[in-house]
């Protein structure tokens, strides 16, 4: 038996539980980014449409197995998954780094979203 309401918490089934909330582990989260950073990768050279249809069905099966985690779990991925895929957009226009600054009027989360792109946070907003 494990007291979930004191600072610390515990991980069990890849969820953390502290004090009544909960989210995806550390290791989880890791893990997920790297299968999403090893399909979107800056010097891969297929379209954005085929990155974005290999990506949706990964985020599709981690958010339907994460979906009762705290809600702010899902706006910082989707940003995350949205710089990577900005970086990939800067390095075909011969830009380095992520994605930032200008590049967010330049390619808006809606440019994301009509190629297709799940939005975790959009999927957990529907489910509320």
């Amino acid at each position: 038996m494990v007291e979930a309401t004191q600072r610390g918490g515990f991980d069990f089934l890849g969820y953390h539980f502290e004090r009544g909330y909960r989210w995806p582990r550390t290791k989880s989260l890791e893990r997920f980014k790297d299968a999403i950073r090893a399909e979107t990768r800056r010097t891969d050279g297929r379209s954005l449409a085929v990155i974005v249809a290999a990506l949706n069905p990964k985020l599709r099966g981690w958010y339907a197995y994460y979906r009762h985690s705290h809600w702010t779990t899902f706006g910082r991925l989707d940003g995350w998954i949205r710089m990577r895929l900005r970086s990939v957009l800067r390095k075909r226009r011969g830009r380095r780094g992520r994605g930032r600054g200008t590049d967010h009027q330049r390619w808006p989360n809606a440019y994301f979203g009509a190629l297709g792109l799940y939005s975790l946070e959009a999927a957990h907003a529907c489910a509320r």
